[in-house]
This record gives structure tokens, sequence and C-alpha cells, in this order.
């Protein structure tokens, strides 16, 4: 059955975070709910500005690599428009690590991942925050511990506490680092989670797929928004030097 809710799902990079597999897994939560998912091995679909207005959601699975800016100047404009953007993990806020416009976009770049796989932690939900955890309990979670830096402007919807293991960094004061977010670039709304190092996190902890699907139809659902109300982008235009 045709529909006009369409996704593109960017998939690649760095093997080693499973991108087919949660490229799978996301295109089924999606399709579930009547969206039509293209998952892409290439990023020169990012070349067509036409094709990404047409989208309602890019779902991003891209450990790593490098991309053309004008690609990213191509999303950036989308995404401002009202298409949505999400991921999870090292597939978004691990990807592109020289574009300045990408971590701004997203909200967030990963720095460390203390210890590495196979970390016991909990998950803390920041009860309120958004429609996407309500209902949802604090739950643990065995995977790798991220350390992000972040933008200030997110609502962070769950968290969780460091430092965790010695390292040099554990010299500061403990925090309480961002585990799931959400922001708005412009007209579209941007969601994260840093859970998904491997693609059986979102079966290990149901808590962490509810979270992730319910962030992706968020994030989805904000171009219908834009269009319902009218909103253009004439206040986002701007010419002066950005990055």
């Amino acid at each position: 059955m045709a529909t006009d809710k369409k996704v593109l799902i960017l998939q690649g990079g760095w093997d080693g975070h499973e991108p087919k597999l949660t490229s799978k897994r996301f295109a089924g939560l999606l399709e579930k709910h009547g969206y039509h998912c293209e998952i892409s091995d290439t990023l020169d679909v990012l070349n067509d500005q036409d094709y990404l207005m047409g989208l309602d959601l890019v779902v991003a699975c891209w450990t790593m690599g490098h991309i053309d800016n004008e690609y990213v100047k191509n999303l950036s404009k989308a995404v401002g428009f009202g298409v949505g953007l999400a991921g999870c993990h090292g597939g978004m806020c691990d990807s592109f690590r020289e574009n300045t416009e990408w971590q701004f976009m997203t909200g967030g770049q990963w720095v460390s991942h203390p210890g590495g796989d196979g970390i016991d932690y909990m998950v803390n939900i920041n009860k309120g925050s958004s429609p996407i955890v309500e209902g949802l309990e604090d739950f643990p979670v065995c995977s790798e511990h991220y350390y992000l830096h972040i933008d200030p402007a997110i609502e962070v919807l769950a968290t969780t506490r460091f430092p965790s293991v010695n390292y040099y960094h554990i010299s500061n004061k403990p925090v309480d680092m961002p585990v799931a977010w959400t922001k708005f670039w412009g007209n579209g709304r941007v969601f994260y989670t840093s859970l998904g190092h491997h693609d059986d996190v979102f079966d290990k902890s149901k808590n962490a797929e509810i979270m992730m699907e319910r962030g992706l139809l968020w994030a989805a659902e904000g171009k219908a928004y834009a269009l319902e109300h009218k909103l253009t982008t004439a206040k986002f235009e701007n010419t002066a030097k950005m990055y």
C-alpha cells in the first residue's frame, strides 16, 4: 500500500555499531506506523535537495566517516524546513567528526566510553520532560557508557551518572550525562539516544526500544505540524558566517 510518509535511513560507516541491524530495526518500528523507509548505503543521496524536502524523517545510522559539507548544508536546510532527524549511539553523535555543522544540528558529540563495552549502569528517566518517556521507569543497561559533549539547549529526557571508572577525568565532580534528548533545528525535530552500541540493547532493555520508537515518531511528525501551522523558514535564514 502506497504511503506519502517517507523516511530515509543512512546506513554505513564503522561496522562495529551494526548499522545494518539497527537500520533494519528502525525501519520495522516505523513501517508498522505507516512510514515507507528507504535504506541508503551511500551519502550521495544527500545531494538531492528536492528529494530531502519530500521526506518526513532522516535516520542516521552512520558511525564516523567523512561527509561532503554541501550534503550537510542540504540536510540542514531540509531539517530546518521541518524534516525530522533521529538516531542512536555512534550512528548519529559519532558521525563525521570534523563537521561542526553536523554536531550543531544533532546536539552532541561522543568523546569517550570509559571502560569500553560491558559496563553496567542505570538510565535515569527525567520524568515529565517529554511524552517520549511518559510512563517509563529507570532501567539498567549493560553496554558502552557514553560520555558526550552536548549542546546546552537540548531537552534532556534521560541521564546516567559519571564518572564510572578511574581515568584522568575522574578528578572532576560527578555529572549526570544525558542519555536521550530532543532539540529543534529550525522547524525540524531532532531526537537522539546514546544507547545502541549493539542492536541487541533494544532487545535486552525494552524501555530503550520504546524510547527509540517514540523518539523516531516524534521527530517524524514535525514536518506535518510545520505544514499544518504554515510555518516557514524566513526567520531562520541568515547570510552571516555561522561556521
